[in-house]
């Protein structure tokens, strides 16, 4: 059985943590998000790892949450809960995360981004937050966070519309560092991770903490309420339509 998440070193010090369906654009199942879970405890638990590099395999990040069982999780109202624990782990990882983005950055695909320190992407990137389209709510604490990092208007424009959007908009708003060559993000994400790497290590954690500590807790508690409403969109009659829509459409 293929590894939906992979983990390895590319250099001392770095961990790399590949999101690994490339046939279904790394989108995010109930086990390749436990493996994300799985990864990001124990770069966190390894003294030898300095930094983290996330990203996806197959010239894709990922295309977000897997629409199968968002449709399942609409039917049942049992699933949801695994991609607010990776959200959750994500947003208190104690190692420095640098994501390296190619192709589709879709729904969480965006919104773990605002929770790395740092984010590269491909010239030819393509970031949405279709939440409304889906007939859903943000989620990741976005509500909170994108406004912080793009201003309300812009935030509204992302998260209300929906539309797609390249890397050029992305860095100008706050949610990633900088655009590579298309296929170059993952070298620069490295190149950035082995220099955090080289850097004191209990200094870059404590500089880490200090930065999310003034947000920390009201992201939590925005996480928490997102994923209420979340959960209540996914058992409306607009989501059951826009998945069986798309589904049909595939």
């Amino acid at each position: 059985m293929t590894q939906t998440v992979l983990s390895e070193t590319p250099a001392e010090g770095i961990r790399q943590i590949t999101m690994n369906r490339p046939d279904r654009r790394n989108a995010l199942d109930r086990v390749t998000y436990q493996g994300l879970i799985d990864a990001l405890a124990a770069a966190d638990a390894d003294a030898s790892v300095r930094a983290v590099v996330l990203t996806g395999a197959g010239g894709c990040f990922t295309s977000g949450n897997d629409i199968k069982d968002f449709a399942v999780a609409a039917a049942t109202g049992v699933g949801a809960e695994i991609a607010i624990d990776f959200l959750t782990a994500i947003s208190t990882a104690k190692k420095p995360i640098v994501a390296a983005v190619e192709g589709f950055a879709v729904g969480i695909g965006t919104t773990m981004l605002l929770h790395c320190d740092l984010a590269f992407a491909g010239r030819g990137a393509s970031f949405r937050l279709p939440f409304v389209t889906l007939g859903l709510c943000p989620e990741g604490g976005s509500s909170y966070l994108l406004p912080l990092v793009a201003g309300s208007k812009r935030a509204a424009e992302l998260l209300m519309l929906g539309e797609a959007f390249g890397p050029e908009l992305a860095q100008e708003a706050g949610l990633i560092n900088g655009v590579a060559d298309e296929g170059g993000a993952l070298a620069l994400a490295v190149e950035k991770a082995k220099a955090l790497a080289a850097l004191p290590p209990q200094s870059v954690a404590l500089t880490k903490s200090l930065l999310k500590r003034g947000s920390a807790a009201a992201v939590a508690e925005t996480i928490a309420t997102e994923a209420r409403h979340f959960g209540e969109r996914l058992q409306s009659a607009e989501a059951q339509a826009a998945f069986m829509a798309f589904l049909t459409k595939r």
